[in-house]
């Protein structure tokens, strides 16, 4: 019998090989549906480009894996285990992938390995841990984490940290 973490891995294997071979389209359910967990969330540095007015619902949730925190001041989320903190963010229609790839450097049509991030879709579930559905997601592999330095971030929460105002001589 799988725990719940290996059936959740076995299910995101399997939809990935899916969406692969042509069986499930990029453009099917919950297609709009996005889990941010960076600079996307509100009151973050991306937030009022590319999400401000374009969604239509959003609510704080949780995703399985794991958040680095990158020197370049945002973070990288892998596969895993871990709790990750974030929003599902709900879009009225999926033309918001194109500026959201452009913003994650990720292409369709590129081996992953020459995209930062690749956006995958990932069980999503609200704060009592009821599984909200799948939704889409950004995540880094863990040599790319490596390679860039990334800090694990236990707690699985990211927040920008501010820069501090230039002291006046």
């Amino acid at each position: 019998m799988l725990t719940p973490i290996e059936r959740r891995s076995h299910q995101h294997k399997n939809l990935q090989t899916q969406i692969r071979v042509g069986l499930i389209s990029m453009e099917s359910t919950d297609s709009c549906q996005v889990f941010v967990y960076g600079t996307l969330k509100p009151n973050e540095a991306n937030y009022a480009k590319y999400c401000e007015g374009k969604i239509l619902t959003q609510q704080p949730a949780i995703a399985y894996g794991k958040l680095f925190a990158l020197p370049m001041g945002y973070p990288a989320m892998i596969q895993g285990d871990r709790e990750v903190q974030g929003y599902l963010f709900s879009f009225e229609d999926d033309h918001i992938f194109e500026s959201l790839d452009e913003l994650e450097d990720y292409q369709s049509d590129r081996h992953f390995s020459e995209n930062l991030y690749t956006r995958q879709r990932i069980e999503i579930f609200d704060l009592e841990r009821i599984s909200l559905g799948w939704a889409w997601t950004y995540l880094m592999t863990l040599e790319q984490v490596s390679k860039f330095g990334g800090i694990y971030l236990e707690n699985g929460l990211w927040v920008a940290v501010s820069k501090p105002f230039p002291l006046k001589k």
